[in-house]
């Protein structure tokens, strides 16, 4: 009996394991700062968004009123959204050493800051952000977007 809880017990814990891993492979960055009502939505949930959150490729933030949030990259790219603003993270690859870097977001509404990292350094041409309206190229730099 002692041993089939044993086995249980670690077989649990080796789930527990490999869930973790995978999601931190997964990981492209985290949210910094939270203030005011901030979701994270995947394809399969949304969430209120916490400091320290992890973030992934696909997912959407969307800020209430009187809100913003503080993003920053596995890059170091650093975007801070204001209030009612929503963002998709289309496209986010950092791999230098393969040569596989991108930086691809939708802007639906409201402000965006962006300041630059290293894949806007290492491969300008492969950051972009589009807008309803435009898209936006980025050759290293910081900008303010917003939409009405």
């Amino acid at each position: 009996m002692r041993a089939a809880y044993l086995s249980l017990f670690m077989l649990a814990l080796l789930l527990l394991t490999f869930s973790a891993t995978a999601g931190a492979m997964d990981s492209i960055g985290i949210i910094k700062s939270v203030s005011g009502e901030v979701y994270l939505a995947s394809t399969e949930t949304s969430i209120k968004a916490v400091p320290h959150m992890k973030i992934s490729q696909g997912d959407l933030i969307r800020t209430g009123p009187n809100s913003n949030v503080g993003l920053i990259f596995e890059d170091d790219t650093v975007v801070s959204l204001g209030s009612n603003s929503e963002l998709c993270i289309e496209q986010f690859l950092f791999d230098p050493a393969a040569g596989k870097l991108a930086f691809i977001t939708k802007l639906f509404r409201g402000t965006f800051s962006f300041i630059s990292g290293q894949i806007a350094k290492l491969a300008p041409d492969q950051v972009r952000l589009e807008t309803p309206d435009a898209t936006l190229g980025v050759r290293g730099t910081k900008f303010l977007v917003k939409i009405d």
